[in-house]
């Protein structure tokens, strides 16, 4: 059966000074309670045997969870309410969930000590070297990585450390734990004190005990695998031997687009250091769109016209975006080969104002906004809130439908299947109902009705800081449903993408005659400054639909 929790029935309240370890306890048991069959013996055995532990151990376990790192000085792991810190970590020793003496690589060192104390660590070592004794840090550890020092406990690198180094070691556990009840490693402990303060307000979504983001333990293994090669590649590993790390396609399709964003990541890389073969191997593995995109030029780059001609011949583009790449790299390879040119597309041109204004503080988009408002006509800075707004609380019902896979705790922001490819088709039936209220007028009832309900809970189409009731009632009255209703399939089309490149202004006329627009949307253009890709996509969308747009160029006065 399902039931209805909410993020503020789960989080413990901040006057209690233990509401960290109440809400960790709260995870251990939602985990327990959804996951049991996930879990190893040793991850079962933590559940039930940390409970167990006196509280002060319990509280300092959590402090270290969630804090960066698994190294801890002892000195640094004070704190009021768990008091002695040595009595503390009794326990957590005994149970072998703390190394007591652990051995500190030099970088491990090195983040440990202050440099005051490292030159006295390595006063020899300094002197041995005639470096002068105010060296820097980051010369004092690159003199001693020269001399391949193996890992040591901390008294063997500094018998006189007036402080001793103790390492957690179940960081990796309590990630697992983490993410089984996250569904990500995006979102962490602090959510819940967020939700607590009231700074995070979450949709109440009904799900029973099955809903959850994995279903087997190898799923929760790929996701870890693909989170720390990323992990890895952002500290700056070469991306050539990460991606011989890299996992077979999991049989789970969220999973496997995971894995091809990571395939991305790393051809990129491989591409920025030069390594253009590994790149091409990543392009390929990763599969089509933007990685499709980046092998043809990459090929292209390297002389491969034939190849690339061959492959993009091949292509059927699976978005606006990559069809829109590969009209404009087909021509090129078609003149490289001495092939006849395609027909080429006609960009529609948009209503264009060129505007030479006083440089303004507020930026561009501001000044525009202030130059071209009027009484008659006021002038709102939107960008991508206004469109996306008002689909989100018309289709709110939609997208918090509590679909198997979509909701598994309480402080999703947004259903986590968002962007999956089946997040529309899942819900299709569900967006036609809501569209259909365009048809004689009730969305907007629905959407001031929303805007009062919904007021400040998370959505990830609705910025509720930009919008309010003037600029709400301004847009029902001046957009025509049958704008709404095209420019809101744009976004079912891809919610991802299309939530971007939307104009940065919208003016509206309430006094314009019956056959004339009561509105016009407006790209704002800096010096310098050209429409991007999606822009361009969403401006030709426009003109295809009859919705009333420019774009504004704009110089800056010389004095």
């Amino acid at each position: 059966m399902n039931s209805v929790t909410s993020a503020a029935a789960l989080t413990a309240s901040l006057d209690d000074p233990f509401y960290y370890l109440a809400n960790f306890q709260c995870v251990l048991d939602w985990v327990a309670a959804r996951h049991a069959d996930l879990l190893s013996e040793p991850e079962r055995a933590f559940l039930a045997d940390f409970p167990a532990l006196p509280r002060a151990s319990r509280a300092l376990l959590v402090r270290m969870v969630m804090r960066k790192g698994e190294h801890f000085r002892v000195s640094r792991l004070a704190y009021d309410e768990i008091g002695d810190t040595e009595a503390a970590l009794g326990p957590l020793i005994e149970a072998g969930w703390v190394d007591a003496d652990p051995m500190l690589g030099l970088d491990e060192l090195f983040r440990q000590l202050r440099l005051a104390e490292l030159r006295r660590a390595f006063a020899d070592e300094i002197a041995a070297a005639g470096l002068p004794k105010n060296v820097a840090k980051g010369t004092l550890q690159a003199a001693m990585a020269e001399r391949g020092l193996e890992p040591r406990r901390l008294r063997d690198w500094w018998p006189a450390a007036p402080d001793r180094v103790v390492r957690f070691t179940l960081m990796a556990l309590c990630d697992r734990l983490r993410l089984m009840f996250f569904g990500n490693l995006r979102q962490d402990w602090a959510e819940f004190v967020l939700a607590e303060l009231g700074l995070q307000r979450f949709e109440s979504v009904p799900f029973g005990p099955e809903s959850r983001a994995f279903q087997r333990r190898d799923e929760v293994d790929a996701y870890l695998a693909l989170h720390r090669l990323r992990e890895r590649l952002d500290d700056g590993e070469c991306p050539v031997a990460l991606a011989a790390e890299v996992p077979g396609v999991p049989d789970n399709a969220w999973l496997a687009t995971r894995r091809a964003r990571l395939l991305l990541k790393l051809g990129r890389e491989a591409e920025r250091r030069g390594e253009a073969e590994a790149a091409l191997d990543g392009y390929a593995a990763a599969g089509l769109g933007e990685a499709r995109v980046r092998r043809l030029r990459l090929l292209e780059r390297r002389g491969e016209f034939a190849l690339a001609h061959r492959l993009i011949e091949a292509a059927e583009p699976v978005d606006e975006a990559e069809r829109q790449a590969l009209s404009r790299l087909r021509p090129r390879l078609c003149r490289k080969l001495g092939l006849p040119a395609p027909a080429r597309e006609i960009e529609p041109a948009p209503e264009r104002l060129d505007l030479v204004l006083a440089p303004s503080p507020g930026g561009v988009e501001r000044a525009v906004a202030e130059y071209l408002a009027t009484p008659e006509a006021p002038v709102h800075f939107v960008e991508n809130t206004l469109i996306t707004g008002l689909f989100g609380l018309l289709c709110w019902e939609a997208i918090f439908a509590p679909l198997p896979g979509a909701f598994f705790h309480p402080f999703h922001s947004g259903p986590a299947d968002l962007n999956r490819e089946d997040f529309v088709t899942r819900r299709r039936a569900r967006f036609d109902a809501c569209l259909a209220e365009l048809d004689d007028g009730r969305h907007r009832e629905t959407v001031r009705t929303r805007f009062g309900e919904k007021r400040g809970l998370a959505s990830p189409f609705v910025h509720w800081g930009a919008l309010d009731e003037a600029l709400l009632e301004r847009a029902l009255a001046a957009i025509p449903p049958a704008h709404l209703r095209a420019l809101f399939e744009r976004l079912l089309d891809d919610p991802r993408a299309n939530r971007a490149g939307l104009p940065d202004l919208i003016q509206f006329f309430p006094d314009a005659a019956p056959d004339e627009p009561g509105y016009r949307l407006i790209e704002v253009k800096g010096p310098g400054d050209r429409l991007q890709d999606n822009q361009r996509r969403w401006l030709a969308f426009f003109h295809a639909h009859d919705i009333p747009v420019a774009v504004c160029h704009v110089r800056w006065q010389t004095p």
